[in-house]
């Protein structure tokens, strides 16, 4: 490992303790992201004299811009119906998806958040278009909405379903025109642009 490996490395350490500290309840495992956190910025600044402020991907000093997440659309062999997951927070359901991570590519995000949420190992086929979340009218967004612009993907599916992880606690196909009730990160108008997009292979955006 070189130098700069280790440092990619330390960052996305610190990157996995920032996200662990703001979604983390259980006081035992936030007090072990605070030691991760602390020990990996300690490195962080002796690491052949670079202080962690130059590269800081967690202070937003910079111009602000627009945070980015995926969602992958999965249908069934005949396409009529499309892969969905039930968050645990509200039941309510979305595409498989999340934020990005650092150093990920974007496809790469896609087949993780597919992996972790609906237990799906997925082979991503195409883009199928960039939405801006938060400037759409037909959300119920409030002032506290980060700004955000989703890259959407369409996937298939290599072998059965597996274990997902705890975000979600239902994975299933639904008929198009029968959707059920869905998360407010998107409407069923966006959400049926989308669908259409994937299933006509359009390319959407805005």
């Amino acid at each position: 490992m070189d130098s700069k490996e280790l440092y990619d490395y330390l960052i996305k350490v610190q990157s996995i303790c920032k996200i662990g500290l703001l979604y983390s309840k259980d006081p035992y495992v936030i007090t072990n992201y605070k030691e991760i956190n602390r020990i990996t910025l300690n490195l962080l600044e002796d690491f052949i004299n670079v202080k962690f402020d130059r590269p800081n991907y967690f202070h937003r000093d910079i111009y602000p811009t627009p945070n980015l997440s995926v969602r992958t659309v999965i249908f069934n062999n005949e396409r009529n119906k499309v892969l969905m997951v039930r968050e645990v927070k509200d039941h309510t359901y979305s595409l498989p998806g999340g934020w990005c991570d650092l150093y990920d590519s974007p496809s790469e995000a896609a087949k993780k958040e597919c992996l972790q949420e609906a237990g799906a190992d997925i082979n991503v086929t195409r883009l199928v278009g960039i939405i801006d979340r938060i400037s759409n009218k037909e959300i119920n967004h409030n002032l506290d909405d980060i700004p955000e612009y989703v890259l959407i993907f369409e996937g298939v599916i290599n072998g059965k379903l597996q274990e997902h992880e705890y975000e979600t606690d239902d994975v299933k196909f639904f008929e198009i025109d029968k959707l059920p009730k869905i998360s407010n990160k998107t409407s069923y108008e966006q959400l049926n642009r989308i669908l259409i997009a994937a299933k006509e292979k359009e390319t959407i955006f805005d």
